[in-house]
């Protein structure tokens, strides 16, 4: 069976039940695949450095295997200012990826770059700011200089949170009332995590692309024009969780 195994941060990651209704598009993906086994590694408040540090890569690279696929996201931790995440966008950053690229290639596996989702920020008039600065610039760059596939998770979300607006795109993010979670009892504002309408969408156009750029045979998908309920996603048990946040580790950091 073919795999796909995915890197990056909290908007990449498969979360627990103590978390819903905050999702990841990761945990999404098998909604729009079938025959294909998806290994989520993503780990919320992982950079493209820490990631790497911490032998989160190196676990992967000991299980991938040939024809395998590794989607690579990340840039919102790589933003943050302190030591062991940070790195700048055209240096270090593009330093780090090229390690999951090199890493993934190396064994015959087939890297994906994916600048992430961009973050809920509207002004006073309405008009979305693009927060994320010029991370996913650093990744298109760096995606044609090494001629890997590049799937715009970024620009698809920039367009459908300023088509939604400042309101509706609450929705579309973790906006809940005090008492309406009980995971949440004081309510949340979030403007960086998903619900599950969210990820079901990026993990729907993360999948199209996939299909348009041949990167997985026909057959492996599904549901690619389908409504999908958001009851469709479930979440981690917590011991699952923290079983899996311990274990895709390796000691060996290559």
């Amino acid at each position: 069976m073919k795999r796909i195994f995915l890197a990056g941060g909290s908007s990449v990651c498969t979360r627990q039940i103590s978390m819903a209704p905050m999702a990841g598009w990761g945990q999404a993906m098998d909604l729009f695949l079938q025959g294909v086994e998806v290994v989520n590694c993503a780990r919320a408040g992982a950079s493209s450095r820490s990631f790497y540090e911490r032998g989160r890569l190196a676990w992967i690279l000991d299980n991938i295997a040939p024809g395998d696929l590794l989607l690579v996201s990340f840039g919102h931790n790589d933003m943050r200012s302190e030591a062991g995440r940070f790195s700048a966008p055209f240096s270090d950053f593009q330093f780090y990826l090229r390690k999951y690229v090199d890493g993934a290639r190396a064994r015959g596996a087939h890297p994906v770059l994916i600048p992430g989702q961009e973050r809920r920020v509207f002004d006073a008039y309405g008009n979305m700011r693009r927060s994320l600065g010029v991370y996913p610039q650093a990744i298109r760059e760096l995606a044609q200089s090494v001629s890997v596939p590049l799937i715009d998770l970024h620009e698809f979300s920039c367009n459908w949170w300023q088509q939604l607006g400042a309101e509706e795109s609450k929705k579309v993010f973790v906006y809940l009332r005090p008492g309406e979670s009980p995971n949440y009892p004081d309510g949340v504002e979030d403007n960086t995590h998903l619900r599950p309408q969210g990820v079901i969408e990026c993990a729907r156009f993360i999948s199209r692309e996939l299909y348009a750029q041949g990167l997985l045979h026909p057959g492996c998908f599904r549901n690619l024009d389908a409504h999908i309920p958001e009851q469709e996603i479930t979440w981690l048990p917590d011991d699952v969780f923290e079983h899996l946040t311990k274990s895709r580790v390796s000691e060996v950091v290559r």
